[in-house]
C-alpha cells in the first residue's frame, strides 16, 4: 500500500481495503460493455475511463491480474475504435498512465504495427477525417505517449522490423519523408532487453551517417540525438569510445552560441514542414536533455568521455556568465539541470544494481564522481548570479544535489560564495541567490558538519567552517527579513524552513550538542520574532480588497500571495521549539497580537496565530484566542444591531427604525480581530469547546452588526469553526518522531518508495471529531443553516419588509449564513441520492462503492441538503423577479447552489490550489536518493515527515472530493435527483442573466453539474439553442447561451445524440438575425470551437436498429442545412459559410458509416464544385477544402506500374459514385471559365506578399474566425512541396497546391471529359496578361500534368506540350514563381514518399532541356534554368532512371560551359541549378555500383564529364582566384600611379573570370542553404581558398557573394575524410602573400577550431597554433592584432598542454624583451613588429581568462602593464588589454585583488592613471 493511503485518517484508511474488489468490479463491467463484434460498443465503455483513472490517481492497491486484463482490453478497444478519435484519446490517455505506473510489474507483449497503422491512418493519409484540429492534436499526443509507454513491451525482433520499415525513408535526405522517417525511428525504435542485440557498432555508424546527411537542422539533430541517447543509456555494455569525439562535436555544435562575435543562430536553418515539426514534438531550442543523457551514460571508468566533457564545459562555460546571456541561455540552463539530474539517476541505478551484484566494472568510482562534479562546478560558478532567474535557481538546485555526491568539493565552494555575497551587500540579488543556495544545501551542510567530529586540526577547521556557515546564515536571516525586498525575504524564510526541518528539536542548550557553543538560540528567537513583527507592521497589501460577498480572509501581500513559504516557516519554527522556548515565543506573540491592529496584514497575523495554535492548542488558545474573542464581544456589546443574525425572533419594527452604523475605527478593529481568530482556530479542534458560548456569541453579534465587513468576518469565523470541529486534519505534524540513525540531533527524512507494509512508519495523528464536537457542529447548523433557510422562506414568501434596503440587507446576511455553513461543512453534509426511474434508493447496501474518501465526520442529514435546495430555488426565483439587478445577492445564491449541487467541488478546488503550490516545492526539503555523506541510499527522494503528512492531507482532501463523484455514473437508468434538477433550472436562468459576472459564475456551476449528471445535457441544450433561434432574445441571453454551449462537456454529447445535434446546429445557423456585434462574435466563436473540437459522429446519429425516426431526423437535418448553404438563401455570408462547413462535416462523418448512402457524398461534392464560382471568397476557399477531401475514388488514375491501364478493372464498369453528379455540372457552358475567373480573385498579388507555400489562399482578407471555418489546419497532404524550399529565385509565389489538387482529383474522378471541358479556358488563362489569372492557370496546369490519367498523356501530345513551350519562352517575368511551382508540382514524385515517377515527368523534363531559340532575352534564359532547378529538386536521386541520369549529365555540360554568362540573373540561376544537379548526381552514385553505371552511354567521356567536374571546379576556381587577386593588386598599383582604364579593370579576361567566380559562389551558397552540402562536401572544401581570398576585391558584387558564402561556411562542420584537406588549405591561406587573405583566414580559424574542437587531431591543432603564433609577428598590424584575438579564444577551449606551453613562452619572451629595454638610454635594436608580437601574445594570455584569477595571471598582467610606456601600437595594445581585464574582473575585484602583491597593484594603478600635460 502507498504511504499516503496507509497514513489516511483511520476511518478512511480502513475503507481503502475494499478498493481491490471495487476495481475488479469495474474491470468486469468494462468487459460486459465491450463487444468485440460491435465497434460502436466502444462508446459504451467510455464512461468507465474516468473511473479507472480515479483508481490510478488514488494510488489504490490493485490486483495485478485485474490491471493486466484491463490493459489488454484497453489496447483492443483502442484498436477497434478506428475512426473514433475521441474514444481513442480517452482510452489511450488512461492506458498511458497505467503502463507507466505498472511498467516494472506487467509482463505483456504489445505489437508495434497496429499503433503505427493508427498513427498513419489518422494523421498521415491523403485524406484526414472531419475531426477538429484540437482533437487531432490531443490524439497525436495520446498515441505518441502510448507508443512510448508500449515500447518497453515490444516483442523480440521489433527493432529490426521498425528499422527496416523506416530506414528506406532516410535514403533521400532531400525529401520531407526523411524528416518523417527520423521522427518514426525515434518514436518507435525500442531499446528494451528483448531488442538490445539489434544495436551493434555497425548500426551506430550507419546512424551517424544518416545524422550527417542533413546539416543545419535542429529538428533533425533533435531526433537523432534523442535516439542516440536512448541507445547509449540502454546498452551500457557496448564500447562507444570510437564514437565519442564525433558525438561530442555534434553536441557542442547543437548549442547555437555566438562564436567569435558571430551570430548566435545559424544564418540559414533548414525549413522543416510545419506539420512534421508539430507532430514530432520538436522545440526549436537545443535538445539539452538528449545531449545530457548521452554524456552521462557515456561516462565509464578509464574512458575518454570525462575528458571530453571537461573540454565541452571549458568551451561553453563563458555563456553561463551573467554578461553573456541570450537566446541560448535556456538551452544551457536545461543542459546543466539534466546533467545533474541524470547523473544522480545513474548513481542511484548503479547503487541498486550493486545490491544485486551486477556489472560492477562499469560503475563509476569515487574519482569519476569527483571529476564530474569538479567539471560541473565551472558551470555553477559562472551561472550562480545569472540575471536569468531560472538559471540561477537551477544552479542552486544543482549545487544542492552535487553536495550530497561530493561534499568536500561543493561545500567549500558554496561557503566561499556565501561569504563573498555578504561582503558585497549592495548587490542584493547576489545575497538572495547565495541565501537560496545555502537553503537548498542546508541538510548536506548539517550532515557534513555533524558527522565528522574533528580528529585533527585541519579537519576540525573544515568542520567548524561548515558549522560557522550555518550559524552565520541563521544570524543573517534576521537581517534578511525586509518588507521592501520581497525576493530576499522569501529566500531567507526558505533558508529558515531548511534549517528548522533538519534539527529534531530546538532547545536553549542546542549549542552544546552542535556547532558553535557560543550560539544562544533563546536570544536569537527573541530577535527573530521582533524582526518578524516589524516586518508585519510595515507590510502593504498589493491591492485593495473589493467589497462583495467574498471579502477575502487574507490580505494580499507578498508573504501569502505567491507561495506558502511564510506559513510553512512559522509551522516549522513553532513545531520544533522545546516547551520552554515555545512558551517564550507564545507570550511574545500574544503580546504583539493583543496590542496591534494591522488591517493590512490580517492573513499574515492570522497565520502566525494559527501556527502557534497548531503546535500546541491547549497552551495557545487561552493566550491568543480567548483575549481576542473577549475583545470582540465587548466591542460589539452596545453597538447597533440589525436582528438579522438569527438570534431569537426577528423584529421588523426594530430594523425599520433608521439605519445605525459602526465607526470606521471600530469596524476595522472588529473585522481584524474576527478574521485573525477565524484563521487562528483553523486547526484548534476540541480546544475551542470550552469557549463555545463565546464563539456563538461572537458569530451572532458579528452577523447582527449593521457593518457588511463585520458580517463577512462573522461568516469567516462560522466557516472556520465548523471546519475545525468536524474535518479530518493531521495534528502534531511538525513534531519530530524519527531521529537520524547517524546524527541524533537531526530528524531522519523519509521516502515513499522505501515504505512497505512490512516496515510501517509511524503515521500522523489525525483530528477525528469526537461526539461533543459533532454535537456542537450540528447545533451550529441548526442555528445558522436551518433557521437561515426558514428566514429566507419568510422573506421571499411573506414580504415581511416594507423597506427594499432592509430587505436586501436581511437577504444578504441570511444568505451569508447559509453560505458559510455549507462552506464550513463541505461534503460532511450528506449528498442527495439519485433517482432510478421514479424510485428513490433508501437501503444503504444499494449505494455502490468505488474509492474511499471523507473530508470529515458526517453532520446534518440529506434532508437538510434537500430542504436547502428547495428554499434556495425559491429564493432564486424571488430574486430574479424582484431584485434581478443585485449582483451581490445573485452571486451569493449561485455560490450556495454550487455548494449544494456540486458535492465535493470545494474540496477539489482546495486540492487543485494546493497542487499548484506543491509544484513549486523547494529543493530545500528534498534529499536526493543518493547520499555519500552518510552512506545511506534510498529508492526515491527523501523529504521531511511533515512534507509527506501535508501531501497525505491533500490526498485525503482529493479523495473526499472524488469518493461520491462517479458513484452513479455507470448506472444506465439513473437520473439526477429532483433537487439537483431544480438547482440546474435556476442556474440555467442565471447563466443568461444580463450581468456578465453572474452569467460566468452561474455557467461554471451549471457545467459542473451537467458533467456529473450527463443525462441532464439535453434540457440545457434545447433551452439555450432556443435562445439563439429566438429573434427577440436579448444580447446577454445569446452571450450566456454561447458560453455554456461552447463547453466541451456539451460538445462531446452532440456526437451521439441526433436530438441534440439538430437543434444545436440549426440554432447556430438560424441566429443571423441578432444585430449585436458581441452576440455575433460569440456565435462565431461557438461555431469555431465546435469545429476545432469536432470528434466525428456516432453511427447511432445516422441510423439506429429498428428506428426509422433517427434516419429521417438525419436526412431532415441535411436538407435543412443544404437549403441554407446556397447563395440564393437570404442569409448573411458568414452563415452561408457556416452552413457549407456543417454540410461538409456531416458528409465526411457519414463516410465512416458503411450503411450511409453515397448520395449524401455525391450531392455534397456537386454542391461544392458549383461553389467554386461563388461570389464569396471564403466560400470558394471552403469549397476547395471540401473537394480535396471528397474526391477520393480516382477510378481513372493509372496504376503505379504506369502501364497505361486504369487502376480499376476496366474503364467502363468502375465509375466513381460521384462522376454522374459532377459531370453534369462541369459540362455546363462556361463553367470552367467562370470558375477559373472566380478563383483568380483569391490571388491577391502584393509587392510585400509573403504567403507561405501550400496555403489555401492569401490571409489578407480572412480574419482568424473565417480561417478557422474555412481551413482544415491538419490537411497533411497539403504540405506541398514535399522537398525543402530555399531558392530565393522562386520569389514569393502565390501558387496554392490545394487548388492544383482539386483539378488533379477531378480528372482522376471523371476522366477525359474534364480535360476537354477545361482546354479552352486553360489556354485562355495561360495567355492572359493578368498575374492572378496566370496564377490560376499555373495551378490548373500543375494539377492536370500530375493527374496520371490516360487522357492526359494524349492531351500532352496534342496541345499541352506547345502550351508549356510557350510558357518557357514567354517574356513575362512576374509570374515566373508560379510557373516554377507549377513545373515542380507536375514532376513531384508519386506515393507517400515521392519515389514513383509521375507519368509525364520525363516528357516535361525533355521539354525543359530542349535548347532555347538564340533570340530570347536573358530573363527567359534565367527562367528556363529556374524551371529546371524546380524540376530537378523533385527527382529522387536513389531512384533515378537511366534517362534522368543522361539528362543530368547533359545538363551539367551545358551549365559548366555557361558559367561566365553576361547576365547576373542567369548566373545565379545556373549556380542554383548546378547545386541541385551535382548533389543529385553525387547521391545517386552513392546508391549504385559501377556495374549499374555501365548502362549509361559513353557520351560523357570528354572533358568536364562525370567524375571530373568536381576536380575541374576546384582547379579552375583556384587559378581564377589568383588571377582576380593579381588583377586587383595591379589595379591598385595603377591607381596609385594615376593610371586607370575606363571600367576599372585592365582587360576583358578578368571580367569573365569574375562572372565565372560569381556563378561558383552562387553554387556554394545554394549548396549550403539547401542542406545538400553533405553530398558535395569535398567540392566545397576544395573551394575554401577562393571564398576566403576574395572577401575584399574592387568588384562589390563578387565580394558580397564571397562574404555570404564565408558566413555560411563558418557554420558548416567538415566531416572526417575531408577535414585534413580543409586544414591544409587553411594553413596555406594563412601564409598567403595578401594580408587581407591572411586576416580572413584568421577569422575563419576562430569558428573552424570551435566547430571542430573534438574531431581535430593533435597534429592539426598544433599546426594551426604554430601558424597563428607566427602571424603575431606579421608585417601588417591588423593581422598581428587579429592573431592575438584568435589565440585568446583558442586558449579558452584548449584542453591540452599547447596553451600552457604558449603561455610560458609568451611570458619568458616578453620578460626578456622588457629586461633588454629597461635602461632608458639603450636601444634593443628590435623592430616594432618584433616587440609588438610578444606583447600581443602576453595580452592574448591575459584575455583568455576573462572572469577568473588563475595563479599565473597576476604576473602576466603586471608584466603587460610594464610595456605601457612603449610607443604605439604597443602602448594602445597594453591599455586596451588592461582596460578589458579591469572590466571583466570588476565584479569580484574585492576578493581577487588579494592575489596581487602591493608592487603589482601599483604597476597596474600606473596604467590606469592618465598622463598629465605638465608631467
Amino acid at each position: 500500500m502507498h504511504l499516503y493511503n496507509c497514513w489516511l485518517p483511520p476511518p478512511v484508511a480502513e475503507e481503502t481495503k475494499r478498493e481491490k474488489e471495487a476495481f475488479a468490479g469495474v474491470v468486469k463491467a468494462v468487459k460486459e460493455a465491450y463487444k468485440a463484434d460491435d465497434p460502436e460498443s466502444v462508446y459504451a465503455t467510455l464512461k468507465f475511463v474516468p473511473i479507472v483513472d480515479l483508481f490510478i490517481k488514488a494510488k489504490s492497491e490493485l490486483l495485478l491480474e485485474d490491471v493486466s486484463t484491463l490493459v489488454t482490453m484497453g489496447l483492443e478497444l483502442f484498436q477497434i475504435a478506428d475512426n473514433k478519435i475521441y474514444a481513442q484519446v480517452r482510452w489511450g490517455s488512461v492506458l498511458v498512465k497505467i503502463l507507466i505506473k505498472y511498467r516494472k510489474k506487467l509482463s505483456l507483449k504489445v505489437q508495434w504495427r497496429p499503433l503505427y497503422d493508427t498513427l498513419i491512418h489518422t494523421h498521415f493519409t491523403r485524406n484526414t477525417g472531419p475531426e477538429g484540429w484540437r482533437l487531432r492534436q490531443q490524439h497525436f499526443e495520446t498515441i505518441t505517449s502510448l507508443v512510448r509507454a508500449c515500447r518497453k513491451f515490444f516483442p523480440p525482433g521489433s527493432a529490426l522490423e521498425i528499422w527496416t520499415e523506416f530506414g528506406s525513408l532516410l535514403e533521400n535526405p532531400w525529401h520531407n519523408s526523411s524528416f518523417e522517417g527520423s521522427g518514426f525511428v525515434r518514436l518507435f525504435l525500442p531499446t528494451n532487453t528483448d531488442n538490445i542485440e539489434f544495436y551493434t557498432r555497425d548500426w551506430f555508424t550507419l546512424c551517424l551517417d544518416h545524422w550527417d546527411s542533413i546539416p543545419n537542422s535542429q529538428f533533425w539533430n533533435s531526433q537523432w540525438a534523442s535516439l542516440a541517447a536512448r541507445v547509449i543509456k540502454n546498452t551500457s555494455f557496448a564500447d562507444w569510445e570510437d564514437f565519442i569525439p564525433t558525438l561530442f562535436n555534434k553536441f557542442l555544435n547543437m548549442f547555437e552560441v555566438p562564436v567569435a562575435s558571430g551570430s548566435g543562430s545559424n544564418p540559414f536553418t533548414l525549413d522543416v514542414p510545419r506539420n512534421t515539426r508539430f507532430l514530432f514534438a520538436n522545440k526549436t531550442s537545443t535538445p539539452s536533455k538528449a545531449i545530457a543523457k548521452a554524456i552521462v551514460y557515456l561516462l565509464k571508468p578509464g574512458g575518454s568521455a570525462q575528458q571530453n566533457l571537461a573540454r565541452l564545459v571549458n568551451l561553453l562555460e563563458q555563456y553561463y556568465h551573467p554578461s553573456n546571456g541570450g537566446r541560448w541561455t535556456y538551452g544551457l540552463e536545461r543542459f546543466l539541470f539534466h546533467l545533474v539530474s541524470l547523473f544522480q539517476k545513474r548513481l542511484q541505478m548503479e547503487q541498486q544494481s550493486k545490491d544485486n551484484n551486477q556489472q560492477l566494472e562499469l560503475f563509476l568510482t569515487q574519482s569519476d564522481r569527483a571529476s564530474f562534479v569538479n567539471t560541473l562546478l565551472k558551470f555553477i560558478d559562472r551561472g550562480q548570479y545569472s540575471k536569468n532567474r531560472q538559471l540561477s535557481e537551477t544552479v542552486a538546485a544543482a549545487t544542492s544535489i552535487l553536495s550530497y555526491i561530493e561534499p568536500s568539493l561543493v561545500l567549500p565552494f558554496l561557503a566561499s560564495r556565501f561569504y563573498m555575497a555578504l561582503e558585497t551587500m549592495t548587490a542584493t540579488h547576489q545575497l538572495k541567490t547565495a541565501v537560496t543556495s545555502i537553503a537548498f544545501s542546508g541538510r548536506s551542510l548539517f550532515l557534513t558538519a555533524l558527522l565528522n567530529p574533528s580528529t585533527n586540526t585541519e579537519d576540525g577547521d573544515s568542520v567548524n567552517s561548515h558549522g560557522d556557515l550555518l550559524v552565520i546564515s541563521l544570524s543573517n536571516a534576521l537581517l534578511g527579513m525586509d518588507a521592501n525586498d520581497p525576493p530576499k525575504t522569501l529566500a531567507t524564510m526558505q533558508l529558515l524552513i531548511s534549517l528548522f526541518s533538519n534539527i529534531a528539536i530546538w532547545e536553549d542548550n542546542i549549542g552544546e550538542l552542535s556547532l558553535v557553543s557560543a550560539f544562544n538560540f533563546s536570544e536569537w528567537l527573541d530577535e527573530f520574532l521582533s524582526r518578524l513583527f516589524a516586518l508585519l507592521q510595515h507590510l502593504e497589501p498589493n491591492s485593495v480588497v473589493n467589497e462583495g460577498s467574498q471579502s477575502s480572509a487574507t490580505s494580499s501581500t507578498f508573504l501569502v500571495e505567491d507561495s506558502p513559504t511564510y506559513f510553512c516557516m512559522l509551522e516549522n519554527l513553532f513545531g520544533r521549539l522545546s516547551p520552554s522556548l515555545y512558551m517564550q515565543a507564545l507570550k511574545k506573540t500574544s503580546k504583539f497580537v493583543s496590542t496591534n491592529i494591522l488591517p493590512g496584514a490580517i492573513g499574515e497575523v492570522g497565520l502566525l496565530c494559527c501556527a502557534c495554535v497548531y503546535s500546541n492548542p491547549e497552551e495557545a488558545v487561552p493566550f491568543l484566542i480567548q483575549p481576542l474573542l473577549a475583545s470582540v464581544i465587548s466591542s460589539l456589546k452596545g453597538s447597533p444591531v440589525t436582528g438579522f443574525g438569527g438570534k431569537g425572533a426577528f423584529d421588523v419594527s426594530v430594523s425599520s427604525k433608521g439605519k445605525s452604523t459602526l465607526s470606521p475605527a471600530l469596524e476595522t478593529a472588529i473585522e481584524y480581530q474576527l478574521k485573525v481568530v477565524s484563521v487562528a482556530i483553523s486547526y484548534a479542534g476540541p480546544t475551542v469547546l470550552p469557549y463555545r458560548e463565546e464563539l456563538k456569541e461572537a458569530i451572532y453579534s458579528a452577523l447582527d452588526s449593521p457593518s457588511w465587513k463585520v458580517n463577512g468576518a462573522g461568516d469567516h469565523l462560522l466557516r472556520s469553526l465548523l471546519g475545525t470541529l468536524i474535518l479530518y486534519y493531521p495534528i502534531d505534524q511538525y513534531k519530530c518522531v524519527l531521529r537520524h540513525p547517524a546524527v541524533d540531533l537531526l530528524e531522519e527524512w523519509i521516502s515513499t518508495k522505501d515504505f512497505s507494509s512490512d516496515k510501517p512508519l509511524e503515521g500522523p495523528k489525525w483530528h477525528v471529531p469526537k461526539d461533543e464536537e459533532v454535537q456542537f457542529a450540528n447545533e451550529l447548523l441548526t442555528l445558522h443553516l436551518e433557521s437561515a433557510l426558514d428566514d429566507l422562506l419568510r422573506i421571499c414568501q411573506s414580504k415581511i419588509h416594507s423597506d427594499p434596503g432592509n430587505e436586501k440587507d436581511h437577504l444578504k446576511v441570511t444568505l451569508l449564513r447559509v453560505d458559510s455553513s455549507l462552506q464550513g461543512v463541505l461534503s460532511c453534509l450528506p449528498d442527495f441520492r439519485p433517482s432510478y426511474g421514479n424510485e428513490m434508493v433508501d437501503e444503504p447496501y444499494h449505494v455502490p462503492f468505488l474509492i474511499a474518501g471523507a473530508t470529515g465526520s458526517r453532520v446534518g442529514s440529506m434532508e437538510l441538503r434537500q430542504k436547502a435546495a428547495g428554499v434556495i430555488h425559491t429564493t432564486c426565483q424571488f430574486l430574479l423577479k424582484e431584485k434581478s439587478d443585485d449582483s451581490i445577492l445573485l452571486l451569493l445564491v449561485i455560490r450556495i447552489m454550487d455548494a449544494l449541487g456540486n458535492y465535493g467541488s470545494s474540496e477539489y478546488f482546495e486540492w487543485s490550489n494546493h497542487q499548484h503550490t506543491w509544484k513549486m516545492e523547494s529543493v530545500a526539503i528534498i534529499e536526493p536518493p543518493i547520499n555519500y555523506i552518510v552512506p545511506s541510499h534510498s529508492k526515491g527522494r527523501r523529504r521531511p515527515r511533515w512534507a509527506h503528512i501535508d501531501k497525505t492531507y491533500m490526498h485525503n482532501t482529493w479523495r473526499g472530493s472524488q469518493a461520491a463523484y462517479y458513484l452513479y455514473r455507470t448506472s444506465g437508468n439513473m437520473v439526477p435527483p429532483d433537487s439537483v434538477t431544480l438547482l440546474m433550472n435556476a442556474l440555467l436562468d442565471l447563466s443568461v442573466h444580463n450581468y456578465e459576472t453572474v452569467r460566468r459564475v452561474a455557467g461554471r456551476a451549471l457545467l459542473k453539474m451537467i458533467k456529473r449528471w450527463p443525462s441532464s445535457t439535453s434540457n440545457s441544450v434545447l433551452k439555450l439553442t432556443e435562445k439563439l433561434r429566438n429573434s427577440s432574445s436579448p444580447e446577454h441571453a445569446v452571450l450566456g447561451s454561447c458560453a455554456v454551449l461552447s463547453a466541451q462537456t456539451i460538445l462531446k454529447r452532440l456526437a451521439t445524440d441526433i436530438k441534440l445535434l439538430s437543434p444545436f446546429l440549426l440554432g447556430i445557423l438560424s441566429s443571423s438575425h441578432h444585430e449585436s456585434l458581441k452576440a455575433q462574435k460569440a456565435i462565431n466563436e461557438l461555431f469555431v470551437k465546435y469545429n476545432i473540437h469536432f470528434g466525428g459522429l456516432s453511427r447511432s446519429i445516422f441510423h439506429a436498429q429498428g428506428n426509422q425516426q433517427v434516419t429521417t431526423d438525419f436526412s431532415k437535418l441535411l436538407s435543412e442545412i443544404g437549403s441554407m448553404s446556397f447563395e440564393g438563401s437570404q442569409v448573411h455570408w458568414r452563415y452561408n459559410l457556416m452552413a457549407n462547413r456543417v454540410l461538409l462535416l456531416l458528409a465526411m462523418a457519414s463516410r465512416n458509416d458503411p450503411h450511409s448512402s453515397s448520395q449524401i457524398l455525391s450531392e455534397a461534392a456537386g454542391h461544392f464544385l458549383k461553389s467554386l464560382k461563388s461570389q464569396l471568397p471564403q466560400t470558394r476557399i471552403l469549397a476547395i477544402s471540401a473537394l480535396n477531401t471528397l474526391l477520393k475514388e480516382s477510378p481513372y488514375k493509372l496504376s503505379s506500374d504506369e502501364n497505361l491501364t486504369p487502376s480499376g478493372d476496366t474503364q467502363g464498369n468502375n465509375k466513381s459514385s460521384l462522376e454522374g453528379a459532377l459531370s453534369n455540372i462541369f459540362q455546363e457552358e462556361g463553367f470552367f471559365s467562370e470558375t477559373l475567373n472566380s478563383l483568380s480573385h483569391v490571388h491577391i498579388i502584393a509587392d510585400t506578399d509573403s504567403s507561405s507555400r501550400g496555403n489555401h489562399g492569401n490571409s489578407s482578407f480572412q480574419s482568424f474566425a473565417d480561417k478557422s471555418i474555412t481551413l482544415f489546419f491538419f490537411d497533411f497532404s497539403a504540405s506541398w512541396p514535399r522537398t525543402p524550399s530555399w531558392i530565393s529565385l522562386f520569389g514569393s509565389e502565390t501558387f496554392y497546391s490545394s487548388f492544383a489538387r482539386i483539378f488533379k482529383r477531378l480528372i482522376q474522378e471523371c476522366g477525359e471529359p474534364v480535360l476537354l471541358a477545361l482546354q479552352k479556358s486553360l489556354e485562355e488563362f495561360v495567355n492572359s496578361k493578368e498575374r492572378s489569372k496566370q496564377c490560376v492557370a499555373a495551378e490548373v496546369m500543375g494539377g492536370v500534368l500530375h493527374s496520371d490519367t490516360q487522357g492526359v498523356s494524349q492531351a500532352w501530345d496534342t496541345w499541352m506540350v506547345s502550351q508549356l513551350e510557350n510558357i518557357i519562352v514567354a517574356p513575362v517575368v512576374e509570374s515566373i514563381p508560379e510557373w516554377a511551382a507549377c513545373i515542380r508540382y507536375a514532376v513531384t514524385g508519386k506515393g507517400k514518399y515521392g519515389t514513383r515517377h509521375p507519368l509525364l515527368r520525363q516528357k516535361i523534363m525533355d521539354c525543359l532541356v530542349k535548347p532555347l531559340p538564340q533570340t530570347v532575352t536573358t530573363s527567359v534564359v534565367a527562367k528556363r534554368y529556374t524551371f529546371l532547378s524546380a524540376a530537378l529538386i523533385e527527382v529522387s536521386p536513389p531512384k533515378m532512371s537511366v534517362a534522368e541520369k543522361q539528362l543530368h549529365y547533359g545538363l551539367l555540360e551545358e551549365l559548366l560551359s555557361n558559367m561566365s554568362h553576361p547576365s547576373a540573373q542567369v548566373r545565379e540561376s545556373i549556380g542554383v541549378a548546378m547545386s541541385v544537379l551535382c548533389s543529385n548526381i553525387r547521391l545517386h552514385s552513392s546508391f549504385t555500383s559501377s556495374s549499374d553505371e555501365k548502362g549509361v552511354t559513353n557520351d560523357e567521356d570528354n572533358v568536364l564529364r562525370r567524375g571530373t567536374w568536381d576536380t575541374y571546379l576546384a582547379q579552375h576556381a583556384s587559378e581564377l582566384a589568383t588571377n582576380i587577386q593579381e588583377s586587383y593588386h595591379s589595379e591598385n598599383v595603377e591607381m596609385s600611379v594615376g593610371k586607370s582604364s575606363e571600367n576599372g579593370l585592365s582587360s576583358e579576361q578578368p571580367q569573365d573570370d569574375i562572372k565565372w567566380m560569381e556563378t561558383l559562389f552562387h553554387f556554394i551558397i545554394s549548396s549550403l542553404k539547401s542542406g545538400r552540402s553533405s553530398a558535395l562536401l569535398d567540392v566545397i572544401v576544395g573551394l575554401l581558398y577562393p571564398v576566403i581570398s576574395l572577401q575584399e576585391t574592387s568588384n562589390k558584387d563578387l565580394s558580397t557573394l564571397a562574404k555570404v558564402a564565408f558566413e555560411l561556411l563558418k557554420w558548416r562542420i567538415v566531416l572526417k575524410p575531408h577535414l585534413q584537406k580543409a586544414v591544409s588549405i587553411l594553413l596555406s591561406s594563412a601564409k598567403d602573400s595578401n594580408w587581407r587573405t591572411r586576416s580572413a583566414t584568421l577569422t575563419f580559424f576562430r569558428s573552424f577550431m570551435y566547430r571542430h574542437a573534438f574531431v581535430l587531431g593533435n597534429a592539426e591543432k598544433k599546426q594551426i597554433w604554430e601558424t597563428v603564433e607566427k602571424l603575431l609577428r606579421d608585417g601588417q598590424i591588423e593581422v598581428r592584432e587579429h592573431a592575438a584575438a584568435v589565440l585568446a579564444s583558442l586558449m579558452k577551449g584548449d584542453d591540452g598542454n599547447v596553451a600552457e606551453d604558449f603561455r610560458l613562452r609568451a611570458f619568458s619572451e616578453a620578460n626578456a624583451i622588457h629586461k633588454r629595454r629597461k635602461p632608458r638610454s639603450s636601444r634593443s635594436g628590435l623592430s616594432a613588429a618584433e616587440i609588438h608580437g610578444p606583447v600581443l601574445a602576453l595580452a592574448a594570455c591575459v584575455l583568455s581568462v576573462p572572469y577568473d584569477m588563475p595563479s599565473w595571471l597576476p604576473e602576466h598582467v603586471t608584466l603587460l602593464a610594464r610595456f605601457v610606456s612603449e610607443p604605439s601600437p604597443v602602448k594602445s595594445t597594453v591599455t586596451k588589454a588592461i582596460a578589458e581585464f579591469r572590466r571583466t574582473h570588476a565584479d569580484t575585484w574585492n576578493v581577487q585583488k588579494d592575489s596581487f602583491t602591493e608592487e603589482q597593484l601599483e604597476v597596474l594603478a600606473d596604467t590606469s592613471s592618465s598622463s598629465s600635460y605638465f608631467a
